[in-house]
Parts: structure tokens; C-alpha cells; sequence
């Protein structure tokens, strides 16, 4: 006994005596690691550091959110997901050790005697107890292979973890963007309500002077061609509120809560809080999608040292120790110890070009990986970029806009005047009064799309996620995965 442990416990310090995979480092910047400095804010909040409940404002949103996070199904099976990983990893890192099986058993025989000496009669029984602890085929990992596959796994769950915070970010823009359009569209609908009114009551005053003779028909035909406008841009309205607010059920998982506190205005949703742009850099260590990129690219060098491994001899051993005896009372004394002990090595001799092969296969998936990574970065770079420029000339367009209904509204006034006092036609006060619907809501559509940019350009810089599920600048799978 004393032997196969000794032996057991140098086959566990001769395994992995080698590792044949790439030395994995992060590759260098296919991209210049700069924002451009007209466009970076002079805030000091960090977006990596907040979550969505500490960045928006709005508490209908935050619950909605909150929603979203309980019980969105793609949600839930992306983190379902972590644990299939999870799972994965500790199977592949169990094979890097033995496995140790035990094994009792009890046999009688009953042998005639003239099966052993021809003529004789009678029979003799006898009893056989045996207990063992044995190893089978455990694999002597000199070459890595077992610790690279291990590698492996463990980054493919870490790839898991980082996916499922991707998705985590991602589900935050979702519903956030489908808030605020639905915002949008209530605007829009309250915009094309007053709209209506507004045309019927100059409906009205133009089949008033057509019946007076004070006009011909035409006026009144172009007061109705109004209306019908304004009625069909409200009806389109509405339905573009009820698609909005079906995906965000979707999107929180089931039915939207009843009791959601009371929403803000688009207007106070733009006194967001401004963000420090941070350095680039760091943005490789906070988005959870370049994380994942970098992950793959570690499981695909692993593969590399596996594939490289398979070229080697492969030694197995195999061995048990334990007690035999004819007498169950003497099963355990010292002349019933028993022991076998043996080494085994496989070598292929022609494979066709297999393992050549799979070889070729690693490194082209390396190859490929490390592209994805480059690509990752490059996104995130220029999301980042985008939601900076965005922040800066949405912020102009807005300002720009709300002008342009000012002045809009002015002429629509002073059409509307010269044709009751006939010196226009109403071809005048048509125009101004589709300009003027056209600014509205284009000023609308615009502030929308400047207050999402704040969340895109939060998300783009990792924000959002709950403070356990933050990424650490130095991934690391913890010690629980072999309890």
C-alpha cells in the first residue's frame, strides 16, 4: 500500500511537466487608443463605477429595469448559460487528477474434485473476500494537453460570465431606448392631438367663409387636406405606442407592472449627470465584450498547446492496492495485502494527417479569434466616440431646433393673420402650418435622440452594471469551482 501511494504521488508531481500552447498576452491596439479631445465631457463620474439605478433619474425607468432584470428571458438564459460553463470547466480540470474507485466483493465456489483428479469424488468449497482502492488509465500530463483543454473550459466560463454582462448592458439600453421613444411617441400624440383641435377649429372658420362667399372652395378644401394629415400622423402615433409598449413587456420579461411610479418628462430626463470619458485603456478592462474577445482568444492558444500535445506519447498508469482473503475475519490481516501497478504508452503511427490537421485547425481559430478581438476593440472604440461627438452636436441640434419652432410658430401667426385679412391666399398658411408640424416634431425626435445618446454613451464606457456583477480588471475564476 505504502508503494502505490508513493507511486500515486509521483505521477501527481511529474503531471504537467510541459505546456506547449502560446504564452498568451493581450494583443497590441489595432487602433489609436484616443478620444478626440474637442469632444470630451468635464465630468468627474466614473460609468464604469455606477449602476443604471445610480445613473438614471426617472424612477418608472428604474423600475422598469428592475423588472427587466428579474425576469427577462434571454436574461435568464444567458446566466443559465454560466453555469453550463461552470459545470464544463470543473468536469475537463477533474481529469488533470486521479480517480480513485473502490471496490468489495465476496465469491464462494464449489469445485468437484473430479474435474481436478480424474475418478475422485466429492467436492470442495471454498470462499473468496477481496477490498480495493485502484486507479484507472490515469493519464501522466507531461505534455500539458490535459491542463490545456482545463484552460480551456475555464476561459470558455469566463467567456460565459463576460457574455451574460455584455447581454446585462445591452438589455439597459434596450429598455431604456424603448422608454424614452415611448416617451417620445406620448409627445408626439399630445403634439398631433392639439394639431387636430387646432385644424378643426380652422376647418370650421373655412367652411365658415366659403358658406359667407368670402372664399372660394379651394381654402376650404386645403384646410380639410390639413386635418386629414394631422388626424393620420395621430393615428400612426398610436400605433407606434402600442408596438412600443408590447416590446417593452418583452423586454420586462412578461406584463408591465401597474404600479410603476410616476415617469419624467423628456425634458427633466436630459439633466442626466455628466461622465468622465476615462481613459482608453481602461475601456479594454470594463467592457464585457472585449473581455469575452480576449477570453476566446486564451481558450484558442489552450487548443494550440492541446493540439501540439497530441503529437507526444501518451503514459497512462494504472494500479490497486487493497486485501484478499479466504476467511472473512483474516480480510484485513497482513498477509492479505494484494497490489498491481502498471504504466502503459500509446503512440499513433499513421493517422492520415490528424492530428497535422487539427493542429492547422487551432491556429487558424487563433488567427480567427484574435481578429474578433481586434474588431471588439475597435467597436468599443468607436461607440465610445460616437456617443461623445453625439453628446456634443445632438446638444446643438437641440438648441438649433427649439429656434426653429420659435420662428416657425411666429410665421404660422403672422400667415394665419394676412389671410383673414386677405392679403394671402391660405396656400401661405398651409405651408407655415406644415413647417411648423414638420420642426415640432422633428425638436421632438431630436431630444429623444439626445437623451438616449447620454445612456449609449454610458453603456458604451460599461456602465450599468450592478456593483457584484462588475467585471474586475484582473479576471480570475475563484477557488469554489472544485468544492
Amino acid at each position: 500500500m505504502n508503494r502505490l501511494l508513493i507511486g500515486g504521488a509521483l505521477t501527481l508531481a511529474l503531471a504537467g511537466c510541459a505546456n506547449l500552447a502560446p504564452e498568451h498576452t493581450r494583443p497590441a491596439l489595432g487602433t489609436e487608443a484616443l478620444y478626440d479631445q474637442a469632444f470630451r465631457p468635464d465630468g468627474t463620474l466614473v460609468a464604469s463605477e455606477l449602476s443604471y439605478a445610480q445613473w438614471f433619474t426617472d424612477p418608472r425607468l428604474v423600475s422598469l429595469l428592475d423588472a427587466a432584470m428579474e425576469n427577462n428571458r434571454d436574461l435568464i438564459a444567458a446566466t443559465a448559460r454560466i453555469e453550463q460553463a461552470r459545470a464544463q470547466y470543473r468536469i475537463q480540470d477533474s481529469r488533470e487528477l486521479p480517480s480513485f474507485v473502490a471496490d468489495a466483493g465476496a465469491t464462494r465456489t464449489r469445485t468437484p474434485l473430479g474435474s481436478v483428479t480424474p475418478g475422485a469424488t466429492g467436492s470442495v468449497t471454498s470462499n473468496r473476500f477481496d477490498v480495493s482502492v485502484g486507479v484507472a488509465a490515469f493519464e501522466l500530463d507531461f505534455w500539458g494537453r490535459l491542463n490545456n483543454l482545463s484552460e480551456a473550459a475555464r476561459a470558455q466560463y469566463l467567456v460565459s460570465i463576460s457574455n451574460q454582462r455584455a447581454f446585462y448592458l445591452s438589455l439597459v439600453a434596450d429598455v431604456s431606448s424603448t422608454y424614452f421613444e415611448l416617451l417620445e411617441t406620448n409627445d408626439q400624440i399630445t403634439l398631433a392631438e392639439a394639431t387636430v383641435q387646432s385644424r378643426k377649429d380652422g376647418l370650421r372658420i373655412a367652411q365658415l367663409r366659403l358658406e359667407a362667399g368670402v372664399t372660394s372652395a379651394l381654402p376650404y378644401r386645403q384646410a380639410e387636406s390639413l386635418l386629414t394629415t394631422a388626424e393620420q400622423q395621430l393615428a400612426a402615433e398610436q400605433l407606434n405606442k402600442a408596438e412600443l409598449r408590447n416590446q417593452l413587456a418583452v423586454l420586462v420579461g412578461g406584463k408591465i407592472p401597474a404600479d410603476l411610479p410616476v415617469a419624467r418628462s423628456m425634458r427633466e430626463q436630459a439633466d442626466g449627470m455628466t461622465l468622465d470619458a476615462g481613459m482608453p485603456s481602461v475601456l479594454m478592462l470594463v467592457r464585457p465584450d472585449v473581455l469575452a474577445a480576449e477570453e476566446q482568444l486564451r481558450a484558442a492558444r489552450a487548443n494550440i498547446g492541446a493540439a501540439r500535445a497530441a503529437f507526444y506519447p501518451t503514459i497512462s498508469l494504472t494500479g490497486s492496492g487493497g486485501f484478499a482473503s479466504g476467511e472473512l475475519g483474516q480480510l484485513f490481516g497482513g498477509d492479505g495485502l494484494t497490489w498491481t501497478f502498471g504504466p502503459s504508452i500509446s503512440l499513433p503511427i499513421f493517422d492520415a494527417g490528424e492530428r497535422d490537421a487539427n493542429l492547422e485547425l487551432a491556429k487558424a481559430s487563433e488567427a480567427e479569434q484574435l481578429a474578433l478581438y481586434d474588431k471588439a476593440v475597435q467597436t468599443a472604440f468607436r461607440e465610445v466616440a460616437d456617443g461623445l461627438s453625439g453628446r456634443r452636436w445632438l446638444s446643438d441640434q437641440v438648441a438649433t431646433l427649439e429656434r426653429s419652432v420659435v420662428a416657425q410658430q411666429k410665421i404660422a401667426r403672422i400667415a394665419r393673420l394676412r389671410y383673414r385679412e386677405g392679403v394671402a391666399d391660405y396656400l401661405e398658411v398651409l405651408d407655415a402650418e406644415r413647417n411648423l408640424f414638420s420642426a415640432q416634431q422633428q425638436l421632438l425626435t431630436t431630444r429623444r435622440a439626445f437623451v438616449q445618446n447620454g445612456t449609449t454613451l454610458f453603456v458604451a464606457l460599461g456602465g450599468g452594471l450592478r456593483e457584484d456583477d462588475r467585471p474586475n480588471l484582473t479576471p480570475a475564476i475563484t477557488g469554489d469551482l472544485h468544492n
